[in-house]
């Protein structure tokens, strides 16, 4: 059976829209990928009040408030890690050991 050229044409063109709309999907699927993977850090950061000399400084009462023991030997190691990580201006670094401690100051 022959193909007729405007058959043709009009194929092509039905494929490229087709790869064109793939393309854009994956697009699309990418940047949400990123979303998700982002926006839990962005939330623990903003849930804590981010690490601040403040948040340090109340964080270190709970501790020494603590009873001796495992849980509180963690949450010194982590306040200090994070005190070094607000010393070198990493702050995501510095939420993170703070929210750990944090966490250990309340039996977690």
């Amino acid at each position: 059976m022959p193909q007729i050229p405007a058959m043709s044409l009009v194929l092509s063109q039905e494929k490229e829209k087709e790869s064109n709309i793939m393309t854009k999907l994956l697009g699309v699927i990418a940047i949400a990928a990123v979303a998700f993977a982002v926006a839990p850090a962005q939330a623990a950061k903003h849930a804590m009040g981010g690490c601040s000399s403040a948040n340090l400084e109340k964080t270190e009462t709970a501790i020494e408030a603590m009873a001796d023991g495992d849980s509180k030997f963690v949450a010194q190691k982590e306040i200090a890690a994070a005190q070094d990580a607000l010393l070198n201006g990493k702050m995501g670094v510095c939420g993170a050991h703070l929210n750990k401690a944090m966490n250990a100051t309340m039996g977690k």
